[in-house]
């Protein structure tokens, strides 16, 4: 082994394009395949997110309307039906708190849950959450249960 016939590991060496922009001689000199003028052909050139080619973009085309609260408190609503149900399948027994409905799949792990009066509960069951409508809390009331505010 010497010098003559050293070369690189197989695989090594990926890059065998014409290098762009390296003189005439290179077969990709000139303008370095970026066509003649314009913004795309000069260096530092980014496309700008929503440009649209002085065009009036549509974020700006478009009406704004309304107002957005960034104080906004997302619940997430199950109703008495839902619990019912739930009950009588055997997957809730007595007491509801956020980890029985959690691991129920009826809310997510961090989200706020209000308690809802559509449909009839029959049984007595103790139920904790972040807000009650007043329909659910009387019906939880009238079935023997206890309705806890968290």
């Amino acid at each position: 082994m010497d010098l003559s016939n050293l070369k690189p590991a197989e695989g090594s060496v990926k890059n065998q394009a014409k290098r762009k922009g390296r003189g005439q001689g290179s077969g990709k000199g000139g303008t370095a395949t970026r066509g003649h003028k314009g913004a795309k052909s000069r260096s530092g050139y980014s496309k700008k997110l929503g440009f649209e080619g002085g065009q009036m973009p549509l974020q700006r085309r478009v009406p704004k309307f309304g107002f957005t609260n960034i104080n906004r408190k997302e619940y997430t609503g199950i109703n008495l039906d839902t619990l019912q149900d739930y009950v009588d399948q055997g997957r809730i027994k007595d007491t509801v708190d956020l980890d029985v409905l959690y691991n129920n799949r009826l809310s997510g792990k961090n989200d706020l849950v209000k308690i809802l009066g559509r449909g009839e509960l029959k049984a007595k069951l103790k139920v904790t959450a972040h807000k009650f409508t007043a329909t659910a809390k009387e019906a939880i009331e009238a079935a023997g249960g206890e309705a806890v505010t968290l």
